[in-house]
């Protein structure tokens, strides 16, 4: 071999084993989602603003979607970042341009969304029912639609169901509005510009209070409501939160999310809805501003104290007892003395005493207690007492059960009204043990109901007037 071979022979051999590198480094895989979800530390998912989904309350960013999909990023170890779409076509948008991980929204799982997007098991099944107005035209079945204007939100699973029901019984006459929320649909119903519109029976569940006259006629179908993923022929992110659902549901973490958002339904039946609304208008306004110092002075969202005093008289200044407790915050007159209130039948007095004295007790409450469970706490020990509310923890914690856990220890502290129990506790006997756990489930229901009512399109004016 000449040596003008050899040395072109030497120098085609670097440039051969860069072509080698260069060809190994692009087949090298591209990361899939869930490599790009653990490597930037993130999980960032897309929702709709919604009590049934994601929503601010006293303590921050709440809803049942979030409380799941929190779950998910604390299982995976990253942080998670909430995207809110304003329509259901930018929720979607969202997943499929990359731009969100997934979409968790109370996305029913339907044919058509089905084509073009992956999603995972169903953590819930719910009833897509027709609600109509009280004394209006009522819908008995799919064929009573075909009489009727309806209302839907566009793009949504029950305008894919409408669809399906028109090719039953011919054309409907169905609007679909672009962004519109539960609130903005059920307003319209109850306002009379429709005959009726369509929502998820967790949705109706939670809005019923807001609406007390308007009815569920009947239920047009079932759907499963599951997370939304962008197709991308890997799936381990989709997998993984199968996984994570799976287990939700297994272990009583999803029964327990619906039993939080959803068990104050119990409160609200035709009556008790009417007489809310009814009080929200016109008594709430009257001390709306005491509530509000109130909450200032003592750290507590004003609404929580509201629906204390709700549940306390329905907003009553003149509210009297069979037991002598008496005025708004039904003090009695140990705690009026205490507090140093001279007249209980005042309301401004009544509101900062038991404000005041809901703080009190809420100090005394451990701080490793985290929320909303220290303030659910402090509400049972208003209603009961101190003693018997930490009796009630003792005895959790003999039974196994976590004393630091309100869900827990409200499965006990009804015992205390049985002597097997009561005659162990350092406190005896706690005539109101199952009551205090009633009283602070209205009061959650209460005070969501709130919280709802402010950004209802039918009550927000209203409540922007009260704050202002």
């Amino acid at each position: 071999m000449s040596a003008l071979i050899r040395q072109l022979k030497y120098l085609l051999i670097p440039a051969a084993l860069l072509g080698t590198v260069a060809i190994t480094t692009a087949m090298q895989p591209t990361p899939g989602p869930l490599e790009q979800v653990l490597a930037r530390g993130e999980l960032v998912v897309a929702t709709r603003a919604a009590p049934t989904t994601y929503y601010l309350d006293q303590y921050g960013e709440t809803g049942l979607d979030f409380e799941l999909v929190s779950g998910f990023a604390n299982e995976l170890g990253v942080a998670l970042r909430v995207i809110e779409a304003d329509t259901l076509d930018e929720l979607f948008a969202l997943v499929r341009s990359g731009r969100a991980d997934l979409a968790a929204a109370g996305l029913s799982i339907t044919p058509l969304r089905s084509r073009h997007f992956d999603f995972s098991t169903a953590y819930q099944t719910v009833d897509e029912r027709v609600i109509y107005r009280l004394g209006g035209a009522r819908p008995r079945d799919i064929a009573d639609l075909a009489e009727l204007r309806g209302v839907v939100l566009a793009g949504s699973s029950h305008a894919e169901r409408l669809e399906l029901l028109a090719e039953e019984v011919g054309d409907l006459d169905v609007v679909a509005l672009e962004g519109a929320s539960v609130e903005r649909l059920l307003t319209l119903v109850d306002e009379g510009h429709f005959d009726y519109t369509l929502v998820d029976s967790n949705a109706y569940a939670i809005h019923r209070a807001l609406f007390p006259e308007l009815i569920a006629a009947f239920d047009a179908g079932q759907a499963q409501l599951g997370w939304a993923f962008r197709r991308d022929g890997n799936g381990q992110l989709r997998h993984a939160a199968q996984r994570y659902l799976t287990r939700a549901k297994a272990n009583g973490t999803v029964a327990r999310l619906e039993q939080r958002f959803y068990s104050h339904e119990e409160h609200f039946n035709l009556y008790a809805a009417r007489s809310f609304i009814q009080h929200l208008d016109s008594r709430l306004p009257q001390y709306t501003q005491a509530f509000i110092e109130a909450g200032e002075a003592t750290g507590f969202d004003w609404r929580l104290l509201a629906a204390l005093g709700y549940q306390e008289s329905m907003w009553d200044a003149d509210a009297v007892s069979p037991t002598g407790v008496r005025g708004l915050m039904m003090l009695t007159q140990r705690t009026a003395l205490e507090m140093g209130v001279a007249d209980r039948t005042d309301p401004y007095e009544s509101i900062q005493a038991g404000a005041a004295y809901l703080r009190k007790i809420y100090d005394r409450i451990p701080d490793r207690i985290p929320e909303p469970d220290r303030t659910w706490f402090a509400l049972a020990a208003y209603n009961a007492g101190f003693g018997h509310m930490e009796d009630a923890r003792v005895l959790t914690q003999r039974k196994g059960g976590n004393p630091d856990s309100w869900e827990d220890v409200q499965q006990h502290m009804p015992k205390l009204r049985q002597a097997h129990y009561y005659q162990h506790a350092r406190h005896g006997y706690a005539s109101g043990g199952g009551q205090a756990v009633i009283y602070v489930r209205a009061i959650r229901g209460y005070y969501d109901t709130l919280v709802w009512a402010g950004t209802s399109e039918r009550h927000t004016r209203m409540m922007l007037a009260m704050v202002d």
